[in-house]
């Protein structure tokens, strides 16, 4: 699955793909570069952003306004591919399925708009549900926790739950165990080393370890952590790992550098 951010002030791009234009070309980019999906985000979920319900920095109206023309163009070039969209919005969720998307990837859950998982059950279409703790502007004061592994696969479960009790049919759930969402840097190494426990959900798995701040501050080189656009390979190196564990889909911003690497790896497990 890559990665493609029509947004002003992503973490992983900085606003390279805003315009429409760009992240049009991004899309097909990527899918030239061997993803089976590619996830159109319009909203940033970075550490410290104002999201959810409350006080959002970015309106439902604004968000179809950034990805709605992507769909539609990527749709309109190459009908046959398969696109997300990453939004926690019931009314976003919806438009972009009229407009081509057949995956909606929901980062809260399902938790943060009371629509959504009502709406997901109506559109019929595929669904990730990730698991955050708290939302982004709380993340730097939230408790720890005894063990995450256990919190994060007892949340999921019950996300899962909530979602079937709504009427989304099982077979249609992904769920993921939200890398760097609400997690301190050193809580998600247990993640990566625990992944193949959340098998005992019984759900696909997807995973989204790309870029993120844990990897760089696995590469921190004197007293520094590895900024954003030097985490590749670290990046690579924990989805070949999460891919050994059982991932059944990877998020990805770098598609063709991770198809190459998962390709060796699916000669070491098959």
């Amino acid at each position: 699955m890559g990665v493609v951010n029509v947004t002003p002030d992503s973490f992983s791009d900085a606003g390279r793909h805003f315009a429409p234009d760009a992240a049009v070309a991004h899309v097909l980019r990527l899918f030239d570069e061997g993803a089976d999906i590619v996830d159109i985000g319009g909203e940033s979920t970075r550490p410290g952003a104002k999201v959810g319900a409350i006080d959002r920095a970015v309106s439902a109206e604004e968000e179809k306004r950034r990805v709605l023309p992507v769909l539609t163009e990527v749709k309109k070039r190459r009908p046959e591919c398969v696109l997300s969209v990453d939004t926690y919005k019931a009314a976003v969720a919806e438009a972009a399925m009229s407009a081509g998307a057949e995956i909606v990837n929901d980062v809260s859950g399902g938790l943060w708009d009371p629509e959504m998982r009502k709406t997901l059950a109506n559109l019929n279409c595929g669904v990730v549900l990730m698991h955050t703790r708290g939302r982004p502007d709380e993340w730097k004061s939230l408790p720890k926790v005894a063990d995450l592994v256990v919190a994060v696969k007892k949340e999921l479960r019950e996300r899962a739950e909530s979602a079937l009790a709504a009427g989304v049919k099982r077979d249609r759930i992904v769920l993921d165990p939200g890398f760097g969402f609400g997690k301190r840097l050193e809580e998600n190494y247990p993640l990566l080393r625990r992944f193949a426990e959340f098998h005992e959900l019984r759900f696909p798995l997807l995973a989204g370890v790309s870029r993120k701040s844990f990897v760089g501050r696995a590469l921190r080189r004197n007293g520094n952590d590895a900024e954003t656009e030097n985490r590749q390979f670290g990046t690579l190196g924990a989805e070949v790992v999460l891919a050994l564990k059982g991932a059944h889909l990877i998020r990805t911003h770098d598609v063709r550098a991770c198809t190459d690497a998962l390709k060796l790896a699916d000669l070491a497990i098959n």
